[in-house]
């Protein structure tokens, strides 16, 4: 698989990670199997998607330890990604970005996940109770230490003002992306001076496009590799989910107004645009493959993270890298509706 590389340290990554969320946090509870999620991260690994991405709330816990369990066989072929400054409580979750919390949830990561070095250690959100410059801080003496290898920081603020999705327009050219990750760039700043970015993590797909506008050139210019979450649109752009099914209480999708069933409907043109990309690219070739090639094109600086619980979808998932978009693709690509649907909660 094609290796890109994460920030000024330089630390080779397959072209496409793998997100570990969904086994243990966020999506349907029913489908979740630890044996399963074993053998997806196993499946990835075996396709060259080295970069597995978690983080201590998802659980929360107990998907660092999934993950552990693959470290204690194959830590030399993965490179592990975690997170911290959220913690989860029984009805809620707040950020903590004091500096002794930072280094009791950095030493607990470690020994969940089994290693002695966490490759890229994410601050998942800013407190706004502790100045950013003091957790980065803390997160940067992790590295002195040898604990961590780089440090990554996630986005904030990205998500689109109530009803700007319906404008008929590609939000990256609008200025609305601008603005969704204006919070974010100036605490990149403000960090920037304490200790070097070495990734950014963001929303980034072909119905969320916002980071195009500021957030990926930012990045670029400065040597910072991008993380792109979602890349997938939480599953609606694998074209395996049908308008009105229906979602368990505990699926975040369940609360997410781009799932419900007028708007899944509405959405359908995405799915086929992809889908006659994909036609044009072979008969094995997907909707979702198209989905995350559109993410390796925006710039040797990025690698979609999608989430599986599946082998087959990790397997899928990881050959996407070899779908290589035409400029004609891309055109059509970004001819396509914008995505009906408010991001909000």
């Amino acid at each position: 698989m094609e290796r890109r590389t994460i920030g000024a340290s330089a630390l080779a990554v397959g072209a496409v990670g793998l997100g570990c969320m969904p086994m243990s946090w966020g999506y349907t509870a029913s489908r979740r199997s630890k044996e399963s999620s074993l053998r997806t991260v196993h499946a990835a690994l075996d396709e060259g998607a080295d970069l597995l991405d978690t983080a201590d709330m998802y659980g929360p816990f107990t998907n660092e330890l999934l993950v552990g369990r693959v470290l204690k066989e194959r830590r030399g072929e993965a490179f592990v990604s975690t997170k911290c400054g959220l913690q989860v409580g029984d009805q809620h979750i707040v950020t903590n970005g004091r500096p002794g919390y930072v280094r009791r949830a950095c030493d607990a990561s470690l020994r969940r996940l089994g290693t002695d070095v966490i490759d890229l250690y994410q601050l998942h959100r800013p407190d706004p109770d502790v100045p950013v410059e003091e957790t980065w801080g803390a997160l940067a003496e992790l590295v002195g230490a040898g604990k961590v290898r780089a440090l990554g920081f996630c986005a904030v603020g990205a998500r689109p003002a109530r009803g700007a999705a319906r404008s008929g327009r590609h939000p990256g050219r609008t200025g609305r992306g601008a603005s969704r990750f204006a919070v974010t760039i100036r605490q990149l700043e403000r960090v920037q001076q304490v200790f070097p970015v070495s990734a950014v993590q963001a929303e980034l797909s072909v119905w969320s496009p916002e980071a195009l506008e500021t957030l990926l050139p930012w990045c670029a210019a400065r040597g910072v590799g991008v993380l792109a979450a979602m890349p997938l649109g939480s599953g609606f752009l694998t074209g395996t989910l049908t308008p009105g099914q229906g979602f368990e209480p505990e699926d975040a999708r369940a609360r997410h107004p781009r799932f419900t069933g007028e708007a899944m409907a509405a959405n359908q043109p995405l799915l086929a645009g992809l889908r006659r990309v994909a036609r044009r690219h072979g008969p094995t070739v997907t909707a979702a493959q198209v989905a995350l090639a559109w993410v390796l094109a925006q710039g040797p600086h990025v690698v979609p993270v999608p989430g599986a619980k599946q082998e087959r979808w990790a397997v899928e998932n990881a050959r996407a890298a070899r779908v290589l978009l035409t400029a004609a693709d891309l055109a059509e690509i970004a001819a396509l509706p914008v995505a009906a649907g408010s991001w909000e909660e």
